[in-house]
């Protein structure tokens, strides 16, 4: 069960383009990484508190699909979604466009950059797997529900 959608616009940076004038492959990582952060911030549990709390994210797997090209100050969305993916990891799922090409069509996805998926381990600061502790439990619950209720 996916949680409700965060969605962030962002701008490629310039130190994000390589030679032929797009964005750098290794960037979508990276932006795939802020919509995590971001994701966790609206949920008021930002990754240093979480951390705090004693529950770390260590990226065990990832996937990406390049779409189309993005260049230096393009306006991209990202839309991140989370997901249990076992009793002791998370999944988040991604999808970046081109804000402008999403605005045309009525906000319907389109002007596709990149998609893809992480897979996150659930540990304790010394890297071991920990099952999803409740109160995080509880907010992917709680973040679901909303979802359901939206679709």
């Amino acid at each position: 069960m996916a949680c409700q959608a965060c969605r962030l616009t962002f701008r490629v940076r310039y130190s994000e383009t390589d030679q032929l004038g797009t964005f750098y492959n290794s960037r979508v990582l990276e932006w795939f990484e802020l919509g995590r952060s971001e994701m966790m911030r609206d949920w008021g549990v930002p990754y240093a508190e979480m951390e705090h709390r004693g529950a770390f994210l260590p990226l065990i797997e990832a996937h990406v699909v390049y779409r189309g090209r993005a260049s230096y100050d393009d306006l991209l969305v990202m839309s991140t979604l989370a997901e249990r993916a076992g009793k002791a990891s998370l999944r988040f799922s991604y999808e970046i466009v081109h804000a402008e090409a999403e605005a045309a069509k009525g906000g319907q996805k389109g002007g596709g950059v990149a998609t893809g998926w992480t897979v996150h381990a659930i540990t304790d600061g010394g890297g071991r797997p920990i099952r999803c502790p409740t109160w995080l439990g509880e907010i992917l619950d709680q973040h679901a529900t909303q979802t359901e209720g939206t679709q």
